[in-house]
């Protein structure tokens, strides 16, 4: 999983209301070029959408965002969620996942949460909210005490098509998260055009580095 995000180097992180919506989307990303989408649980949905997605783009990497408890994580797993994530370090949802088999990349924003995450054996991890965190130079500062674990960063928070190649250029990120993209403002508005030219934007954006 980790390889192929590192791959892509972008992922959709989206907010999405309803099934409809999610294929719309599913086929509005792929026609960009890009097959890793992550839902988050932030809606009645999302668990549903996740299951729809699964079943009509098996070929597409589905995950489950905002995770908040061990009974999320459940039934994202139940739903098909092929890796996990939030925005913070829950030990009792990072452990439900790891039982699950549920690869999952918590939160952290200091390298207090680093080594919680480290500890509990995850080695992909989400740098958030990463512009307020400190941005580029704080994931640059946490390469020295942290790059020989081999702990990869997905940036998430301020993240946008003007820096996302700043953060893309370190070691230690992994890819970054795509929340311009799939704004909720576009999905509602049914956008699908827009949305696949700003997926295959920031894919090129991403090439070369």
């Amino acid at each position: 999983m980790i390889e192929r995000i590192e791959k892509k180097k972008v992922i959709a992180v989206a907010v999405l209301e309803n099934t409809a919506d999610a294929l719309r989307l599913a086929d509005a990303l792929l026609a960009g070029g890009l097959d890793i989408i992550e839902v988050t649980f932030r809606t009645p949905a999302a668990a549903e959408c996740i299951q729809k997605l699964r079943a009509a783009q098996p070929g597409m990497l589905v995950g489950a965002g905002t995770l908040l408890t061990p009974e999320q994580v459940q039934r994202a797993r139940d739903a098909g969620a092929e890796f996990g994530v939030s925005a913070g370090l829950n030990e009792a949802v990072v452990t439900k996942a790891n039982a699950l088999g549920m690869p999952f990349a918590p939160g952290v924003m200091t390298p207090s949460d680093i080594e919680r995450g480290l500890g509990l054996g995850c080695k992909l991890m989400k740098f958030f909210p990463a512009e307020i965190a400190g941005g580029v130079k704080a994931l640059k500062a946490f390469a020295g005490p942290y790059g020989h674990t081999g702990v990869k960063f997905i940036p998430l928070g301020g993240v946008n098509a003007g820096n996302m190649r700043d953060y893309l250029a370190l070691p230690n990120v992994a890819a970054v998260g795509g929340t311009w993209i799939v704004e909720r403002k576009l999905i509602a508005e049914k956008q699908w055009a827009t949305i696949t030219k700003l997926t295959a934007e920031a894919l090129q954006l991403s090439t070369g580095l």
